[in-house]
C-alpha cells in the first residue's frame, strides 16, 4: 500500500504536521513543524517535543548548539561573577578544548556521555595530561547544568560518574624549593641597598603571597603592633571581549580565598625595615614632584605606581644571578617561611591560618615532606617501642 504523505522536500516525501509552541514577544503565534516518513511518526516526534516542553525544556532546546550557547553563558553568565583571572583560565579551556572541537556544533538535545568520552579518549591519546581534561571537564560539567537549569536540556551528560577522566592522576612528590640558611644570609648581604630589600625580607618575614605583597599600603601596617591587614591582591590579567579582542590590565581584587583575608605578625626586625623604605619612598616623592601618582602603595616605582610583577621578575632574577644564588620562583620565600615556621615547632593549624590556606590538607600537602629532620625525630620517639 502507498505511502500517505503531505510535504516534499528536496525530491523526498514526508508527512508534515504542525503545531504552536507558545507565542512571541508580539504575541504572534510560533507554529513549529515536525517531519516523518509516516503521519504517526511525525504525531510522535510533535507528541515528544511538547511533552519535553511540559517537563521544562526550552521551546529552542532541539535548535541549541552547544558552543554558540557555552560562549553566551561565558560571556554573559559567567565573566560577571567571577575574578578576571578565573575567567581567562574559563575562556582560555573553552577556546583551546570546546570552540575549535567536534562537540562545538552538536546541538545539545543530541549530546550524549559517550561522545564526551570519546573526545576525552582522543584528546588523552593525542598527548593532553588527565588535569588538563579534568579542568575541561569541570568546566563542561558547570555549563552543562546551567543548560539543564535554562530548560536546554533534562539531564547533564557529564554528571556524576558518567565520565572517566582518562589516564592515571600523575601523583609526583616534587620537593619544593627554598632558600638555605647558607642561601638568606647571602642574599641578605645581596640586598643592602638594593630596591627590593624591604620587599623579599617582608616576602621571607611574612609568607605573603607576590600579588599580596604588591597589593599592600602604608594603612595596611601597623607598626606599633608589628602586623600587617592582608584584604587585597594585585594581578596582571588578560581581559577578553566577546569579540575575542584582548587587553592586558593591572587589577586589584580579593585574595584567593576567604581564608586570605588575614592579619599577620611582622617580625621585630623588620620594622626599621620598613621605616626606612618609608623614609627612601618619601624622599622619591619630593624627587618626582608633581608627577608622583600617590596611591600609598609600600612597594611601588619611583613615580608611584604599583610594581610591574614582569619587572618584578627581572630585578628579583638578576639580583639572584649577581649573588650566584641558584634561580627560584619568587614563590619560594613563602615556602622558606613556612618551612621555618615548622622547624620552630610552630602547629600546623597556625601555619595555614599565617598561610591563608583555605583547608588544612593543603598546608599538610605541601609541606609535610619538606622537613626530613622532623620526620626522622618523630620516629625516633618510637624507639621504646622495641627495647
Amino acid at each position: 500500500m502507498a505511502r500517505k504523505t503531505n510535504y516534499t522536500k528536496n525530491g523526498n516525501d514526508y508527512f508534515r504536521v504542525t503545531t504552536s509552541i507558545g507565542r512571541d514577544a508580539n504575541g504572534k503565534l510560533i507554529r513549529k513543524e515536525f517531519y516523518g516518513k509516516s503521519k504517526t511518526e511525525a504525531e510522535d516526534k510533535r507528541d515528544e517535543y511538547i511533552n519535553n516542553i511540559k517537563n521544562g525544556l526550552n521551546i529552542n532546546y532541539k535548535d541549541t548548539i552547544l558552543g554558540n550557547l557555552m560562549h553566551t553563558w561565558l560571556f554573559e553568565v559567567v565573566k560577571i561573577k567571577v575574578k578576571p583571572t578565573s575567567f581567562e583560565r574559563y575562556e582560555g579551556i573553552y577556546r583551546n578544548y570546546i570552540k575549535e572541537s567536534e562537540l562545538y556544533s552538536l546541538k545539545l538535545s543530541d549530546l550524549k556521555s559517550l561522545q564526551v568520552q570519546r573526545y576525552y579518549n582522543n584528546l588523552y591519546n593525542n598527548g593532553k595530561s588527565s588535569s588538563s581534561i579534568k579542568s575541561l571537564n569541570k568546566l563542561l560539567n558547570q555549563f552543562l547544568n546551567y543548560a539543564v537549569d535554562e530548560g536546554y536540556i533534562l539531564k547533564n551528560p557529564c554528571s556524576g560518574k558518567k565520565i572517566i577522566i582518562p589516564g592515571k592522576k600523575d601523583v609526583k612528590d616534587t620537593e619544593i624549593a627554598i632558600f638555605t640558611d647558607a642561601e638568606i644570609d647571602t642574599l641578605k648581604q645581596a640586598l643592602n641597598g638594593h630596591r627590593l630589600k624591604c620587599l623579599i625580607l617582608m616576602a621571607l618575614g611574612t609568607g605573603l603571597r607576590q600579588g599580596e605583597l604588591l597589593a599592600l599600603k602604608w594603612s595596611d601596617i601597623d607598626t606599633d603592633l608589628k602586623e600587617v591587614k592582608v584584604e587585597k591582591t594585585i594581578k596582571r590579567v588578560k581581559i577578553i571581549e566577546s569579540d575575542g579582542s584582548s587587553r592586558h590590565e593591572v587589577i586589584t581584587q580579593a585574595p584567593k580565598s576567604k581564608t586570605s583575608n588575614r592579619i599577620v605578625p611582622i617580625p621585630s626586625t623588620l620594622i626599621p625595615v620598613l621605616k626606612e623604605h618609608e623614609k627612601e619612598q618619601k624622599l622619591e616623592k619630593i624627587k618626582a614632584g608633581p608627577s608622583y601618582l600617590d596611591n600609598n602603595f609600600i612597594f611601588a616605582t619611583a613615580t608611584g605606581n604599583p610594581l610591574s610583577t614582569k619587572n618584578l621578575f627581572m630585578s628579583y632574577k638578576n639580583l639572584l644571578k649577581k649573588a650566584k644564588i641558584p634561580h627560584k620562583k619568587f614563590h619560594a620565600l613563602r615556602h622558606t617561611y613556612a618551612t621555618k615556621l615548622f622547624e620552630a615547632n610552630v602547629p600546623l593549624k597556625t601555619v595555614q591560618t599565617l598561610l591563608g590556606h583555605s583547608d588544612i590538607s593543603i598546608t599538610a600537602n605541601i609541606y609535610t615532606h619538606v622537613m626530613p629532620k622532623e620526620k626522622i625525630s618523630a620516629v625516633e620517639k618510637l624507639n621504646s617501642l622495641f627495647i
